[in-house]
C-alpha cells in the first residue's frame, strides 16, 4: 500500500499546485478569478489526498508486500487474487440501469430519473447478494 499513497499524494500535490498556478493565471488575464476551475482542480487534490491518507492508514497496519520492497520478486506475488465472478449479468443490468437514470437527467425527465435510480438500487442489490441466493448459494452442511 505504500506504493499507492505515495502515488496518490503525489498526484494531490500536483493537483494543489496546479490549482494555484491557474488561480494565478486567470486572474491576471482577466478581472477575476475563474473559480469553478480553481475549485474543481482544488476538490480534485482533496479527493486523491483523502484516498493517500487512506492508503497510508492501511499501510501502517498491513505487513510490506512485494511490491512495496526493493528487494521483492515478482514470483512472490503470485497466487490467488481474490475471486471474481465467472458468469454475472448484474454488472450488464446496472450499467443499463445507470444509463437509463442519466438519461433521465439529461432530459430532466423525473419519472426516468426516479425509475432509473430504483432500478440501480435493484440491480445493486442483486449484484451484492448475487451469492447469497438462487442457484449459486452455496449448499448448507
Amino acid at each position: 500500500m505504500r506504493t499507492e499513497y505515495k502515488i496518490f499524494a503525489g498526484v494531490s500535490a500536483f493537483l494543489f499546485g496546479a490549482a494555484i498556478v491557474y488561480g494565478f493565471y486567470t486572474r491576471g488575464t482577466g478581472v477575476h478569478t475563474e473559480w469553478v476551475g480553481t475549485v474543481a482542480l482544488i476538490l480534485s487534490g482533496l479527493l486523491c489526498a483523502m484516498c493517500g491518507g487512506f492508503f497510508w492508514f492501511v499501510a501502517r497496519r498491513i505487513d510490506l508486500r512485494p511490491e512495496d520492497r526493493e528487494d521483492g520478486e515478482i514470483a512472490e506475488g503470485a497466487g490467488e487474487i481474490g475471486f471474481f465472478s465467472p458468469g454475472s449479468y448484474w454488472p450488464f443490468g446496472l450499467a443499463l440501469a445507470a444509463a437509463f437514470a442519466a438519461m433521465g437527467l439529461v432530459f430532466w425527465q423525473l419519472w426516468m430519473i426516479g425509475g432509473g435510480l430504483v432500478m440501480v438500487i435493484f440491480a445493486a442489490c442483486g449484484l451484492l447478494f448475487e451469492y447469497y441466493s438462487g442457484s449459486r448459494h452455496p449448499a448448507e452442511h
